[in-house]
């Protein structure tokens, strides 16, 4: 990915304390970039740097339609936590953090580090995200992106999500503020994306088969959350020990991670390192929708055309994964959780919106998220 339309990249080495990390800011027309710190064994700086990119980019899309006062970044850490991580090596990240210039990247914990790793970074620089696991909110508002996608492709007759309703740049839809509003109830004049009927149709997740990939911070949690409501589950993990797990503490069924994507499913549900969607999985996919917490679900952009085309429903990762960061902008407000957690639900209204406007405007799911953040990015 070119550095073009970013506003700030940084590479740093530190014999020292053996840091090889690379920082993204894309975006802060909003407000500070937001992102989180990812440490990985990246084969190499290349491929960190273009991780960085890809997921500062979608940080500010994920803020813009989630209408949040917040920009887009990324940080990401070369080395293998198991084996690299130090907290010397943290409190450098947070020096070379703290070079940008005060607020200007607000770090969060990401795969590879913790709450503990943050407040190490948060000696040196401030303010961080360290004070809980964002990870249950972004469940949270998978759970209702999930629930918005069964009423689209269940069955509901056309009304409501299935529905044209007129939404679009500039008219008080999820591009707006980070209020619960309702979606319109135009009648519908467009055809469901799949015409396929089954269960979820009408919110209800009984029996409804969700293979989770990932029994991560975000899966284990969306797990847990799908299993109160009686979901049919099926997970995997590249772990087969915390896959098992999970599955044991939810009545799950583990699935080899190579089998997992292809399943026969209602949802797919990516919750652990994209992509997911690639010309080689796209074939042989077997579910009525893609709905998950992970980032960058599709390998690249003509794969939301080709979902359509196959009449599988895609909720456009950067918008159904944006829980997590409603829950982090409530914290630096310095509110309380219950108004957090009724923010987060409104992600499922967000959803439905993009679905019902890539509908009426004839556009991809993706198109139709992008398109509504970037209109608040320009408004």
């Amino acid at each position: 990915m070119s550095f073009d339309r970013f506003e700030q990249v940084l590479v740093q080495q530190d014999e020292r304390t053996g840091l090889h990390a690379v920082i993204v800011i894309h975006d802060t027309t909003l407000g500070p970039a937001l992102g989180g710190v990812r440490m990985h064994p990246y084969p190499d700086e290349a491929a960190a740097l273009d991780d960085a990119l890809h997921l500062a980019k979608a940080m500010t899309l994920k803020s813009a339609a989630a209408g949040l006062k917040l920009g887009g970044g990324w940080s990401a850490v070369i080395g293998d936590p198991a084996r690299d991580k130090t907290d010397d090596l943290m409190r450098a990240h947070g020096r070379l953090i703290a070079t940008l210039g005060p607020g200007r990247f607000i770090p969060v914990n990401d795969v590879g580090t913790t709450q503990a790793d943050m407040k190490l970074i948060g000696g040196e620089t401030a303010p961080v995200c360290d004070s809980g696991d964002p990870s249950p909110m972004t469940a949270l508002g998978v759970l209702e992106g999930i629930r918005a996608c069964l009423r689209a492709v269940g069955g509901d007759g056309g009304n409501g999500i299935g529905g044209a309703t007129g939404i679009g740049p500039g008219t008080g839809s999820a591009a707006g503020t980070g209020s619960a509003a309702g979606t319109s109830t135009s009648t519908s004049t467009s055809t469901s994306t799949s015409t396929s009927t089954g269960p979820g149709g009408d919110g209800n997740l009984a029996g409804v088969r969700v293979a989770v990939q990932g029994a991560g911070n975000v899966g284990s949690a969306l797990a847990d959350l799908l299993a109160a409501e009686s979901a049919d589950l099926l997970i995997s993990d590249t772990d087969p020990t915390r896959a098992t797990a999970v599955a044991t503490r939810v009545g799950a069924r583990v699935v080899p991670p190579a089998d997992l994507v292809t399943a026969d499913c209602d949802i797919l549900a990516p919750c652990a390192l994209g992509p997911v969607v690639t010309d080689t999985t796209l074939p042989a996919l077997r579910c009525r929708a893609i709905a998950g917490g992970a980032n960058n679900v599709l390998a690249a952009h003509h794969h939301a055309a080709a979902l359509e085309a196959r009449g599988i429903l895609y909720a456009p990762d950067f918008c159904i994964n944006a829980g997590g960061l409603i829950y982090l902008e409530e914290q630096l407000l310095g509110h309380d959780e219950a108004q957090a957690r009724t923010r987060v639900r409104a992600v499922g209204t967000r959803v439905a919106e993009v679905i019902a406007y890539a509908r009426h405007s004839g556009v991809t799911t993706t198109d139709a998220a992008t398109e509504l953040a970037r209109a608040r990015l320009l408004a």
